[in-house]
This record gives structure tokens, sequence and C-alpha cells, in this order.
């Protein structure tokens, strides 16, 4: 199966590496990033490998943040240009030499022959006492020529290259504007080149008032429309260390809530996506009810994974809301505009907190939603589907997906073949399992048990106190061949139960494997649109639960939501207490269900 690591060995020392988003690769001018993690210990590298990612990530959406231009932007760039071309016009007719400094340059010429007696006969005298008036009257002629002459050269070239979409003529001037106000733009971006345009129609309105002021008219005003003074609405700038962007850093390394590495970065995800709406410069104190009225408006029709979609590529985030009003992709779900909401309005308390705002601009903005999961849990029928099909039966390849999604002789028997299983016959979460190292896997009481954890070597987690839990290997599981796996994984000196299933760029333990199954349920006619996905099985051990007669407060600790006391945390659990375990677990089945095929493959 294909997957991205982002740790890559070199002569003996391992390196972080990752691939530049393709819509940041103009930007950065590189494809990849690398960073040597100095060390040739597989261990110390995976440890120091997710802050070099994250911190990569980081600088990703401050580059995000940073490339969106408003209107004001606009404005200002078009008046400015207008100005500065006027005023730089202007400057140089004011250096040229004029009559006055040509007639009192005669009148030294003369001076300087009376006083020096020279003799005006003489051709070499004449010229050396008349040298300097000569040099003004040919500079003042030529000056006015040539300037004349490359204006008309250049309104031409202008105007043809306005009509053709062509920008080379002024990009030397919107790299100056974009360094002036800090703002990055991807060359050929929609953004980019809209900006370029408006500053070619500016600088043909300045010309045009150096051609008129060249025949001594200066009443001339912009006849385009758009070459006008910036409105008051121009951009507002934040002081040093004020901004949105800036003084999220602050809060992320102060971490007051003391979430997760992952929730973190993916607040500053949704944030970075506010400061594109209102503005990379944008003071924090300023942040108000309207400004997330607004943005919550547009999060309700931006499309699903825009950023990774070339559809949306080098747009701003109202550009891609109003171009998705044509393509008509899927748009975000309430609940994923309300966890934008969310990080938001966490930020806010902490900036009310610390003196930015004086009330939470985010407080009562949330939207109403159904309370009740939208997660669909498999049938039997569908379940025999998923376990009759190439995954776990056998395909043509393992290393990419199509080649999963065909029948062979290939056995899958890692992650991607028993975290289902185990998610099946446990209720427990994919990344929970993914996770399970060697010894989580154990006897206890002469029961084999799972201990669900964060304690441990490497970066394991759990979502929340309550995770941490013990639970009983199911009968199915044992039939299946799990401790066998397990013998065969400890034999071969692993530490892991599971070693190749990894974590993203964002640290989520199975999160492509999720994806990859999420598209195979497609391929094998189960899902079309949101409702199944690997989570489904989760879903389905509860609704066994139930149907086995026991009410949701007896099994809740087993899903990792209940007050599960100390025996998760310490890994230790009384024989009775495991023994009613076993019998709850255990109690989870499936009428209709058939995988005795797989107890012999």
């Amino acid at each position: 199966m294909g997957r991205q690591t982002y740790l890559w060995r070199r002569n003996a020392v391992y390196y972080a590496r990752m691939d530049v988003p393709s819509d940041l690769v103009g930007v950065l001018g590189k494809t990849t990033l690398k960073k040597s993690l100095k060390t040739s210990d597989e261990a110390t590298a995976k440890r120091c490998l997710w802050p070099v990612i994250q911190q990569w990530q980081r600088e990703f959406d401050q580059l995000r943040a940073q490339r969106i231009l408003v209107e004001a932007d606009l404005e200002l760039a078009v008046w400015q240009h207008y100005t500065d071309s006027v005023e730089r016009d202007e400057a140089r007719r004011q250096n040229l030499p004029t009559q006055n400094d040509i007639d009192e340059a005669i009148e030294r010429a003369v001076g300087y022959v009376e006083k020096e007696s020279i003799d005006i006969n003489d051709p070499l005298a004449r010229l050396d006492a008349g040298l300097e008036v000569q040099v003004l009257q040919d500079c003042l002629r030529g000056a006015k020529s040539v300037d004349a002459k490359a204006r008309k050269a250049k309104l031409s070239a202008l105007r043809k290259h306005l009509a053709t979409g062509e920008t080379a003529l002024i990009e030397h001037e919107v790299d100056a504007f974009l360094a002036r106000n800090k703002l990055v733009l991807t060359r050929g971006s929609p953004n980019r080149k809209a900006l370029a345009r408006m500053m070619m129609r500016a600088e043909i309105e300045a010309l045009r008032r150096a051609q008129e002021r060249d025949e001594g008219d200066y009443s001339g005003v912009p006849l385009d429309p758009i070459v006008k003074p910036a409105s008051g609405s121009t951009r507002v700038l934040a002081g040093p260390g004020e901004s949105i962007v800036e003084v999220f850093e602050l809060y992320s390394a102060e971490n007051p809530n003391q979430v997760k590495a992952d929730t973190l970065n993916q607040a500053r995800r949704d944030i970075g996506l506010f400061a594109q709406f209102v503005g990379s410069t944008y003071p924090v104190k300023l942040i108000s009810k309207k400004n997330v009225r607004e943005w919550k408006a547009l999060l309700l029709k931006y499309p699903v994974k825009a950023a990774e979609s070339k559809v949306f590529r080098g747009m701003s985030f109202e550009q891609t809301v109003q171009h998705n009003a044509q393509v008509g992709k899927p748009t975000i779900t309430p609940r994923t505009v309300n966890r934008h909401l969310s990080s938001l309005g966490a930020f806010c308390r902490w900036l009310v907190s610390h003196g930015y705002l004086d009330q939470n601009p985010v407080d009562g903005m949330t939207l109403n939603r159904e309370k009740h999961s939208k997660t669909l849990t498999f049938s039997a029928e569908q379940l025999n589907v998923i376990f009759r099909s190439p995954l776990f039966t056998g395909c043509r390849r393992d290393d990419q997906p199509r080649f999963i999604k065909q029948p062979g002789n290939v056995m899958i028997r890692d992650h991607r073949y028993w975290v289902p299983l185990i998610m099946l016959f446990s209720g427990a979460r994919p990344g929970e399992i993914g996770q399970l190292a060697i010894d989580d896997l154990r006897e206890e009481h002469g029961q084999w048990i799972m201990h669900i954890t964060d304690d441990g070597e490497g970066d394991k987690s759990v979502k929340n106190d309550n995770s941490r839990r013990i639970l009983p290997v199911h009968e199915q599981l044992l039939q299946l061949g799990l401790i066998d796996y397990h013998s065969r994984m400890k034999l071969s000196g692993q530490t892991r139960l599971f070693p190749e299933a990894k974590r993203n760029s964002r640290g989520q333990m199975m999160a492509d494997f999720s994806r990859m199954f999420s598209r195979y349920l497609t391929a094998l006619g189960i899902k079309n649109g949101r409702g199944y996905s690997q989570y489904s099985f989760r879903h389905g051990a509860a609704d066994a639960l139930r149907r086995a007669g026991y009410l949701d407060h007896e099994f809740t600790f087993l899903m990792g939501h209940g007050d599960t006391s100390m025996t998760g945390r310490y890994g230790m659990i009384p024989q009775g207490l495991l023994e009613k375990r076993i019998e709850l677990i255990n109690a989870i089945a499936y009428t209709g269900l058939d995988i005795d095929h797989l107890k012999t493959l």
C-alpha cells in the first residue's frame, strides 16, 4: 500500500522530508522540503519528526493566509501606482534644465568671455565658452524627445498586453506592491492576474497624463473608472505582533486547554481560513460579530477539501466559494462549520481573558444541527460482502489501492485486515488499534486483553482520559488467529502489533487507511455519499450490545466514553471485573454474518 511517512534515510542519517503543496510550489520555489534530524537511530528520528512536520504545516497555513487580497488592496494598488507614476514623471520634468537655466548659462558664458578676453573668432575658444549652454540645450531637447517616444511606445505595448492578457511589463511593479504590503501571490494565480491587469490600467492613465503635460495641460483626470482614490475601507494593518496569525502563535504556545497537537493544528487551519477572509494583517482587537457572521455565511457554501482540489487551486477563500457556485462541488456539513466556529471561539475566549477583546464574538453563532450521528451501521449482508472481498480473501497486489480491489492470490494480513475485524468485535477506534504495542495485547488472569493506553514508547495518544481502558479479546478474534499473528510479530522482534500502520502529516493514526477504506466501500457498491465509513464497524458493535439487551450506560466504558476508573490508566483489572467484561464483549454478535472462511485462510 502506498503511503507517505515523511521519514527519509540518507548515508545512515535520518531526514524529515515533505512535498510542498502544489498551490505553494510557486511561492516557495521548491517542490520538497528536507531537514536533517541529526540522528542515525530510527526511534529517535521518529520522535523528532513530527515537530518538524507540524512546523512546516504551520508555515504552509501562514503562507496561505498571507496570500489573500481583499478589495481594499486592489483599490490601494491601483491608486498608488497611478499617483506614483504621475509623481515620478513630474519629478523627472523638474530635474530637466529649464529655459531659465539656459539663460543663466548664457549669461555666465558672456561674462566668462568678457572677463577672460576670449577671442570669439577662435572656434575652439568659442566652443569652450559655450559648452555648458550647448549641453543644457541638447539635454532639454533630447530628453523631451526620448521621453515622448518611450511613453508612446510603452502606452501602445500596455494596451496590446491588456487586450491579450500578458502582464510582463507590470510584474516588477506588482512584486514591489506585494513586498510593501507583506502579501504573497503565486505567479499565474487568479488574484495576481487581476492585480496586474488593474495596475496596467492605472499606468495607462498615468501615461496619458504625461502626454497631456507634454502639451502643458495639467487638467487631466483618470477616465478609467477603476483609477480612483482608495475608499475608506482600506486594509486594516495590525501593529507589530497583533495580527491574527501572530497572536494565534502565542495562544498555540500556551495551549490553555492542553489539547493534543493534532487538535491544535486543526484549529490553526480553521483560524487560518478566518484570517484569509478578514486579511492576514487584520488586528485581533477588531474581530467582531459582523466578521464572524459573514465568515459563517461563506463557510456554509465552502466546498469539501477545497485546498486539495485542483478546481480551486490558487483561489482565495471567497473566490473558492464563488467558483463553487458554478462547479457545484459538495459543501462542508453544518458539523464541520461548527468545528471552524468552535476553533475560533476557543481562540477568542483566550483573547478576552488576555485583554485583546471585551467579549467573545463567536458566542451564540454556532448552527443548530441534528444531535444523532449520521454514521450508518453495516447490515449482515453488507458485512458479508466486505469480508468476502479481495482485501480479506486475496487481491492482485497489496501496494496500491486499485490492485487491492482486484481478486488475486496476495493475502493481506496486516493492519488493513485486522483493524476492521477488531473494530467489529470490540467497538474500539481505528487509531487506538493501529497504535497498539506488542505488550498491549497480553494475558491477564488467563484471558487475552487489549490495553488501550497512551503509555509506552512512541507517539501513542488517546482521545481523552476515558479512552484509556481494558478490552477483553472477543472469542471470534481468537478463532480468527489474532493471537497467532501477535506471536509472529513478537518473534520477529516488532515492538508494535501493527508496524505498518502510520500517522499522517497531522499526526492522525490510520487516517490514510480510513480514507482508502472509504473509497474501497464505494468500489464495493456499499457507499454512495456520506454515511458508511470505517466507523460503521464501531457503531455496529454498540448496536450489537443493544440488541443483546444491554443499556447504553452498561457498556459506554467499552467504547471509551464512560468512567473507566484506574483500570485503564494502569492496565490492571480484578479477575471478577474482567469476567464480566468478557461476558459483555462476547455479547457482540451479528445474525447472518458469515466469516468462517476467514478462519481457514
